[in-house]
């Protein structure tokens, strides 16, 4: 792909709840990997990681570019999170003042409106300069996250962040719809969509194990669709004795959700595997037969364009971000949330078809490579990084 070189270099404070650690290299990963490209476009970043003083600090990741680690005063819950971004600016306001008289900032990208928007609306004002936030997810307002007062009031900040931002940035047209139905017509838009590195989730080299292996990665969380899974590998079972199923990630569904494979004799079929590097990740990428996350609520889904980057047949669901990337039947399949038989059918069809699984693979690949690398997402900051500053 052919950047466009900025007219002048550009250099953006950037914000963001969710960056990697010597802990966790995946996390904020779809802000840290596209730096170094966007560095080549002639855009640099001082990037800085906050976090509520409840939250433990994190080793900073080796080689990722940092300008440190911010905690701020937040009362845990989403209680706090209203005025979390008022308590952010004030922590912030002095080191971001030195800094931009060291080296002008012209741009601040905020990742996230609550605490990061609304921080950066107010360090906009100060500095004189334009700020951009980020959208990650559907819940684009904290509405579902945060109820009764502090949710209305969490509703009304993201909302005056959205209108005074010279862009909001969603990463699918799907997240563009929920910001839409607060804030009208008046905030100006822009989709796009997360990239991927092709050169480290790519495909393998190697014929991979006789036994299929459905490989499913995300918070283990109700919204993420791990029961219905685990319910059609009992089924699928009868058929293809030598199934498993691998699930990599954590959270405050595992213990349900072991407490469910017992439950369905399944234990010896399905494999809990915790929070995995990227390294790992795409390791077991490459050797899984199918990828499936039957997630009802997702604004996206890194993991879904990982999988296609990395050649293998997708299965998501209809209605979410990833529909917008993904042709039924030509690269990947997307089947219905809340019908379990049809999930079932999807994960069948492709284990009885090796050509079939392998034609989706390469086309889903392609895709990737076409318009969703990295390298397309730096551009497309760029771009508007550019237009802003005009």
């Amino acid at each position: 792909m052919t950047s466009t070189t900025p007219t002048a270099n550009i250099h953006v404070l950037t914000l963001t709840p969710f960056y990697p650690s010597l802990e966790d290299d995946a996390s904020g990963c779809f802000i840290a990997e596209p730096l170094s490209w966007l560095a080549k476009n002639g855009v640099s970043n001082t990037v800085m990681g906050v976090r509520p003083v409840y939250r433990r600090p994190r080793l900073p990741h080796p080689g990722l570019p940092v300008a440190g680690s911010f905690s701020y005063f937040s009362l845990p819950g989403g209680f706090g999170l209203p005025s979390a971004g008022a308590f952010l600016f004030a922590r912030l306001l002095s080191v971001v003042r030195q800094k931009h008289r060291h080296k002008p900032f012209d741009l601040i990208h905020a990742h996230a409106p609550l605490p990061c928007g609304h921080a950066a609306a107010l360090l906009s004002r100060e500095l004189g300069v334009p700020f951009v936030v980020s959208v990650h997810g559907l819940d684009a307002y904290s509405s579902v996250q945060v109820r009764g007062h502090a949710g209305r009031w969490c509703r009304r900040i993201s909302t005056m962040v959205y209108r005074s931002a010279s862009r909001v940035i969603c990463i699918s047209q799907h997240v563009r719809d929920q910001v839409l139905d607060g804030t009208g017509n008046s905030s100006s838009m822009s989709v796009i969509y997360n990239g991927v590195d092709p050169s480290v989730f790519l495909p393998a080299r190697d014929d991979q194990a006789c036994n299929p292996v459905i490989l499913s990665i995300g918070n283990l969380i109700p919204i993420k669709g791990h029961d219905p899974l685990l319910r059609s590998v009992v089924r699928l079972k009868t058929k293809y004795p030598g199934l498993s199923c691998e699930v990599v990630g954590d959270g405050p569904e595992r213990a349900g959700l072991l407490a469910l494979a017992s439950a369905l004799k399944i234990t010896d079929s399905v494999r809990f595997l915790g929070r995995q590097n990227r390294a790992s990740v795409a390791r077991l990428l490459q050797r899984c037969t199918i990828f499936a996350l039957p997630s009802r609520y997702e604004g996206l889904g890194c993991v879904y364009l990982e999988a296609m980057s990395a050649g293998k047949p997708v299965i998501g669901c209809r209605g979410q971000g990833i529909a917008e990337i993904i042709q039924h039947g030509v690269n990947g399949y997307l089947v219905g949330s809340d019908d379990p038989q049809e999930l079932v059918t999807a994960i069948s069809d492709l284990l009885a078809n090796e050509a079939l699984r392998k034609r989706i693979g390469d086309a889903a690949r392609q895709t990737v490579l076409q318009g969703l690398t990295l390298a397309h997402q730096a551009e497309r900051l760029t771009r508007v990084y550019e237009e802003c500053l005009r």
